[in-house]
């Protein structure tokens, strides 16, 4: 189960007590994965979902408020992506009915709208507030988080289907102090959160406690390894330097040997470059402890050898 189906699953678990929050949830989840449709002249609308358990829970929904029962017209799989692809049909004298009251559809005189826009009468409520970014999330929304050894980052996002309705439900998510940006993709509007921040901030908002604490696990994970690889760089680029400059001690030792032989320097730098030369691999502490001397005074006597054999070949 990967993390979006984990967070939908654990949404589903808790439900909605209040019926205003049903409600919310209801229009939500039906402008995120449906359409209008019209047969004749009855209007009405279909709806699909890649799991068969979100469609229930939403089909019960639908019967326990407004008596009616979407039924199944169409189940396979999804060719682009490789996902269940179940398609569900409300067509009957109750479906247009049920798009008013679900703030979809709005009546002018005889005659009767759709609204591009999200029915702020559905959200008066905090509750309903909480329940209407659920059932938007429950439709079309996702949640990536870093994989191992991947180069993959956090990533949650809801598409909508007109712009207004995105911006609509950017402005509520901002009412709730969470930041999103919304961006058009193919015809639709993706409203959309990067940071870790912003999505723990967001599981928190809509209850989701364990996928929140599943993706902090994640982070810490995360951390940790980028703490490590730091640290390991760290070590290399010094073990590196180190290297380097232990080569360039010996090729000025032997330069001085070759030139004016070990014997004729100062007894103390002659001691220092034997010592260099026993043991070409060892470090600057090795090395100190074995001549019992600080690391200091062992750089520094380095130092004045690398100098004399520049002075040499000037």
């Amino acid at each position: 189960m990967n993390f979006t189906s984990e967070i939908k699953k654990e949404l589903i678990r808790y439900g909605f007590e209040n019926a205003c929050c049903k409600t919310a949830a209801l229009s939500a989840f039906l402008r995120t994965s449906g359409t209008l449709i019209r047969s004749g002249d009855k209007i009405g609308f279909e709806f699909v979902s890649e799991s068969e358990t979100i469609a229930e829970f939403f089909i019960g929904l639908l019967e326990e408020i407004y008596g009616v029962e979407p039924k199944l017209i169409q189940a396979g799989t999804d060719n682009r992506n490789g996902k269940n692809r179940l398609v569900f049909q409300c067509l009957s004298d109750k479906s247009l009915f049920v798009l008013t009251e679900l703030g979809i559809a709005q009546r002018d005189g005889d005659e009767f709208g759709f609204r591009l826009d999200m029915d702020k009468y559905l959200v008066e409520n905090p509750c309903c507030e909480v329940a209407y970014i659920k059932g938007a999330f429950l439709g079309g929304g996702s949640c990536s988080v870093p994989k191992e050894d991947s180069g993959s980052g956090y990533h949650l996002e809801i598409v909508f289907f007109n712009k207004y309705l995105a911006d609509d439900f950017s402005q509520l998510l901002a009412e709730c102090e969470i930041l999103a940006k919304c961006v058009q993709r193919k015809g639709s509007y993706v409203v959309y959160l990067k940071s870790r921040e912003n999505i723990s901030d967001f599981l928190d908002l809509i209850g989701a406690q364990t996928a929140l604490s599943k993706l902090e696990n994640i982070a810490n994970i995360k951390d940790e390894r980028n703490h490590i690889n730091r640290v390991a760089n760290c070590l290399q680029k010094n073990y590196d330097k180190s290297v380097l400059a232990s080569v360039k001690q010996i090729q000025a030792i032997e330069l001085i040997e070759s030139v004016v032989g070990l014997t004729e320097i100062d007894p103390v730098l002659r001691d220092t470059a034997l010592a260099r030369l026993a043991d070409k691999e060892a470090s600057l502490k090795e090395l100190s402890e074995k001549l019992n001397i600080s690391k200091s005074c062992l750089n520094h006597r380095l130092r004045k050898l690398v100098n004399l054999a520049d002075e040499l070949v000037r």
